[in-house]
């Protein structure tokens, strides 16, 4: 295979996982082991993604929330909070639109309240909303609104 085909392979493994995962975020309860595919799977959707040739730091960005949201959803706050981290950073030094930045600040928010840390995830919630202000798109705007208000 050429680096050509590499890619795309890569490319079409990272979509097929990525929406697998999206499967298991999607029911109402997961078995512990369904939790542990569903972290395996997103982690290799989000390594594949990374070895496309041509992946940029939107798709990156948007792995790294995912990863950060499956995390959540085991019930492993730290870990998700260490990603939501990396999606804001990604965010920010990139200068990603601020749906993807708020998305980051939605996943951390997320991991406080798990944690039991109500203020930090209350603080969080409102940076994210501010930069929900500044979206455009109305139906994107109220997804991220609607993920925020299910936090707190």
């Amino acid at each position: 295979m050429n680096n050509r085909s590499d890619s795309l392979t890569h490319r079409s493994l990272a979509a097929s996982c990525f929406n697998k995962t999206w499967e298991y975020l999607r029911k109402r309860k997961l078995t512990a082991k369904e939790a542990e595919e569903m972290i395996h799977v997103s982690h290799a959707s989000f390594w594949h993604w990374n070895q496309v040739e041509d992946h940029t730091p939107l798709n990156i960005s948007i792995g790294t929330w995912q990863l950060a949201r499956v995390y959540a959803v085991a019930g492993l706050p730290e870990r998700a909070e260490y990603f939501a981290q990396r999606c804001i950073e990604i965010g920010e030094s990139n200068d990603l639109p601020p749906y993807f930045v708020g998305y980051g600040y939605e996943a951390k928010a997320r991991a406080k309240a798990l944690q039991g840390e109500r203020q930090a995830a209350q603080d969080l919630v409102s940076m994210a909303r501010r930069l929900a202000d500044q979206i455009q798109e109305l139906d994107d705007r109220m997804v991220l609104l609607d993920d925020l208000n299910a936090i707190l």
